[in-house]
């Protein structure tokens, strides 16, 4: 196989637990971020990770092909490793269980850029910032990038910081889209880089990727999504959803 997706669903969550069920026009949100995955047409497999029966019962049911993981995986990362491990695939995506508006073409883009760079180890989304609000949401990730896209750096602060009398009309934010795509050997050589300092500090696992010395391509999309990380977020994207039945 080229191309597989990977949703990872752990059931507990410190901000909102059992997210990952909750309903969401008549289908838990697990449901919808599946179905908008299935639409790819780049992975040649879709498969959800979890540690929880409930999870399980639950995914199976809606049809998706559900695999039980160890309960003792601290971040997604490990619980997809040990899914592809006995897989021969060269690229997996890491697709959030809490981003229940991905885009499917999203997912494709992130899968042809490394199956069309075989120098790339790891790749993500960015999309311009059109408001001030989401700049300064800890919520919202800011990703900074160099003049390839690499990216220099992750915050929940506003980066770049704009001095005063910084002689720049207009400062440009990014918003990071956590969709992920690593080849399979890359994966594997991630999963063991220790947590750095940086991760701790912010609470983001791609800063240890960074920390690392490794590269992250990013891929500047126009397709925007909602991370669900608050019952709040849950309530946008509802009316996100209703708005375009509507």
């Amino acid at each position: 196989m080229d191309v597989i997706g990977v949703i990872p669903a752990r059931y507990f969550s410190t901000r909102f637990e059992g997210k990952l069920l909750a309903n969401i026009l008549g289908k838990p949100m697990l449901q919808h971020v599946w179905e908008r995955a299935k639409e790819s047409r780049m992975l040649d497999d879709l498969i959800i990770a979890c540690d929880n029966e409930i999870i399980f019962k639950t995914a199976s049911e809606f049809g998706a092909k559900v695999v039980m993981t160890s309960k003792e995986h601290t971040c997604g990362t490990d619980r997809i490793s040990e899914v592809v491990n006995p897989l021969d695939v060269k690229v997996i995506i890491n697709i959030q269980g809490d981003e229940p508006l991905i885009n499917p073409m999203a997912i494709d883009n992130v899968a042809r850029v490394l199956l069309d760079d075989p120098g790339l180890n790891m790749a993500s989304l960015m999309i311009k910032i059109e408001n001030l609000e989401q700049v300064l949401d800890p919520n919202v990730v800011k990703v900074v990038v160099d003049k390839n896209n690499f990216a220099l750096y992750f915050s929940r602060a506003p980066i770049p910081y704009l001095a005063p009398n910084a002689g720049v009309d207009q400062v440009v934010y990014y918003k990071h889209i956590g969709l992920y795509g690593y080849t399979k050997d890359f994966l594997f050589t991630y999963k063991n880089f220790p947590v750095a300092n940086l991760e701790k500090t912010e609470k983001l696992e791609q800063l240890r990727v960074l920390a690392e010395g490794f590269k992250i391509k990013m891929i500047e999309t126009k397709f925007d999504t909602i991370g669900v990380d608050t019952p709040e977020d849950l309530e946008k994207v509802i009316r996100q959803l209703e708005k375009g039945k509507n």
